[in-house]
């Protein structure tokens, strides 16, 4: 199963769930059945790694997404994903405005989806906020990507 990330500019939130998911499932020994990527609904930043503050705070946590490029989404990605995953409701706006014919709408979704904490709608953007909302970033995407994960399993009928 093919997931992809979205966030605006691909450099923090997006990079870090594609990072965090990617982790949790290589450690359930799960990378047989999963791929994960991210894109941005924005091209500001392509070709770049993700934002250093994002790469040393998901360091803290174990997490390497240094080997992370900016790219923006495309049509293609609605085509060859199975899952889209949105970070704020601006992207979800954005990731289903490519798909004119809504054929594809069915694969997109909020992270928060999978979060469940009462009032959590969307993952905020930290960029221009300090430490502690990277942090939060990463707590909420630490539980979404678990929770996805757990949810991705029972649908295979699979454990970890």
């Amino acid at each position: 199963m093919k997931i992809l990330f979205v966030c605006l500019g691909n450099i923090c939130r997006s990079p870090a769930g594609e990072g965090i998911f990617r982790d949790k499932v290589e450690k359930a020994h799960l990378t047989h059945l999963f791929e994960a990527d991210s894109a941005g609904t924005a091209g500001y930043h392509i070709g770049q790694t993700a934002d250093d503050r994002m790469i040393a705070h998901c360091r803290e946590r174990g997490y390497d997404i240094t080997p992370h490029r900016a790219r923006k989404l495309s049509i293609r990605d609605l085509q060859e994903y199975d899952l889209i995953l949105a970070m704020d409701s601006s992207n979800l706006r954005n990731i289903l405005s490519l798909d004119h014919s809504g054929k594809y709408s069915h694969k997109v979704k909020m992270i928060t989806d999978y979060i469940n904490r009462s009032g959590v709608y969307e993952v905020p953007d930290p960029y221009y906020d300090g430490r502690a909302a990277f942090h939060h970033v990463i707590d909420l995407l630490e539980e979404g990507c678990d929770n996805l994960l757990q949810d991705l399993l029972k649908r295979r009928n699979l454990r970890n």
